[in-house]
């Protein structure tokens, strides 16, 4: 336990925890955001309207510039792990080495192909060789993701290896990729990064409602974002209920941190059932000081019975049991977000279906416009607190029941632990503030509204559908020849 809290082991934590919470700022918004520039390019394919080709390249700008920061903070990140967690990084080599290389493979080769084709092909590859350019930036984007959900999910449910000679050998490459965390907790993650993206859109778009700049080309874009919303918001409910059954059956120390659910059974030989919504929970002691409790809640979101069995912290020694604060309040601050983005989505679908979601209704009554904007900030956060939910639940273990945190640190002073924190600090808060700089500019410009259509001229006569070079370079050399 001394170990556990040393300061070094504290900073190495703190700096990884800081680096994480930074680069998955801009990742979740990529992946998400690259399946939306791809469906607006097809209904300007498939429609010829401008206005989706307007709002596809001025999306486009703002995904540039998050895709940059999410690169800059992802390398970041990859040396993070052999700089503050050295004997982890070896120990996993042998089942790390190759995921991360199939995230590499999918990210940075994959991924970064077709992404140069998506920015540099307007006007130089066919219209629908470009639509397919970006299927395959947002099909790689998912697929980094995926392999990056493989690896988080093997350290909180570990399957499929066994633990020999210090390292983790993996004995059954199927049950350590598809491990029972993954299994659920990738599609959660990537149902997230939509409607992150979905309310980015939103909250752009009722902005520019509300400063009335292009309020009819947003307005138009509104309608079918808030129909997708009605979709993803009640289907990441359904999908972070059954990621919560996962936890409570293979990490139930995480879901008794998550709840505060200290006592497995009363005084009187009953079930706990009881869901605590506000606690203050101490760990020392075992208990919650004060908490303000529903009976059978707690059965019946984790187990679906009325009187199930959920076990609780008392199951555990007092040396493997996580940290309770922070599980406690940001899982629920993520899932009153959850619950608020329903909302939203229903009150703007409501508006839609009485055929008020119109620039000028909406400017009459800004209120729901406001909130929307608001609302942009939200799924952001809700990413944030869930992965704090989801790291500090797995505490002490760096890989669950298996490697203790402490184990897996490097081995470094505290004048060399603070030297990287401050360094990591500075540049990522640098990353972050010129990212946001560019994101202002971009939508202080808004759309381009008057720059001619890629592929509206002549070219869209040819087969391929999209701008042709003209060979000019090839002219001095054809007079020649002739």
């Amino acid at each position: 336990m001394i170990i556990e809290d040393t300061l070094p082991v504290l900073l190495s934590r703190l700096d990884f925890a800081f680096i994480t919470s930074m680069h998955i700022l801009w990742t979740p918004v990529t992946i998400g955001m690259s399946w939306l520039l791809f469906f607006l390019e097809v209904a300007w394919l498939k429609t010829g309207n401008e206005h989706w080709y307007r709002l596809q390249r001025f999306f486009e700008k703002l995904f540039i510039v998050n895709f940059g920061a999410g690169v800059a903070t992802g390398v970041t990140m990859e040396m993070a792990f052999g700089i503050l967690y050295g004997p982890f990084s070896q120990a996993v080599g042998p089942f790390f080495g190759n995921i991360l290389g199939f995230e590499t493979i999918t990210a940075f080769m994959y991924e970064a192909g077709f992404i140069g084709l998506m920015i540099f092909g307007w006007g130089k590859i066919g219209k629908g060789m470009h639509a397919f350019a970006t299927f395959n930036v947002a099909l790689s984007s998912s697929l980094s993701a995926m392999w990056i959900l493989v690896a988080n999910g093997w350290m909180q449910s570990p399957t499929g290896i066994q633990l020999k000679d210090g390292l983790f050998q993996v004995t059954n490459w199927w049950q350590a990729i598809f491990n029972p965390n993954f299994n659920i907790g990738f599609p959660h993650m990537w149902v997230a990064t939509v409607e992150l993206a979905l309310f980015f859109f939103a909250a752009v778009s009722a902005w520019f409602i509300l400063k009335n700049r292009q309020a009819n080309l947003f307005t138009k874009l509104l309608k079918p974002t808030l129909l997708a919303l009605i979709i993803i918001t009640p289907l990441q409910i359904f999908i972070g209920d059954e990621l919560g059954r996962e936890v409570a059956h293979d990490q139930p120390t995480s879901l008794a941190a998550m709840e505060g659910h200290f006592h497995t059974y009363l005084p009187d030989g009953k079930p706990n059932t009881s869901w605590n919504l506000i606690a203050i929970p101490d760990v020392s002691a075992g208990k919650n000081l004060f908490s303000i409790q529903i009976p059978h809640v707690l059965s019946l979101l984790e187990t679906h019975t009325w009187d199930g069995v959920v076990t609780g912290m008392d199951h555990f020694a007092p040396n493997d049991r996580p940290n309770v604060w922070v599980p406690f309040y940001a899982f629920r601050v993520m899932v009153a977000i959850g619950f608020f983005l329903f909302f939203m989505a229903l009150w703007g679908n409501w508006l839609r279906l009485r055929g008020k979601l119109t620039a000028e209704h909406l400017r009459k009554n800004p209120l729901f416009l406001r909130l929307l904007v608001f609302s942009g900030f939200l799924p952001y956060l809700a990413v944030w607190t869930g992965w704090w939910t989801r790291e500090i639940g797995r505490q002490p273990w760096v890989v669950y029941n298996l490697m203790r945190t402490w184990q897996g640190v490097s081995h470094m002073g505290v004048t060399a632990e603070s030297f990287w924190l401050i360094g990591y600090i500075i540049f990522e808060l640098m990353v972050w503030g010129g990212a946001w700089y560019f994101f202002t500019r971009v939508i202080q410009k808004g759309p381009d509204m008057t720059s001619p259509v890629i592929g509206a001229s002549d070219h869209d006569a040819h087969p391929s559908g999209g701008g042709i070079a003209k060979p000019t370079f090839a002219k001095p050399i054809m007079n020649k020849l002739n």
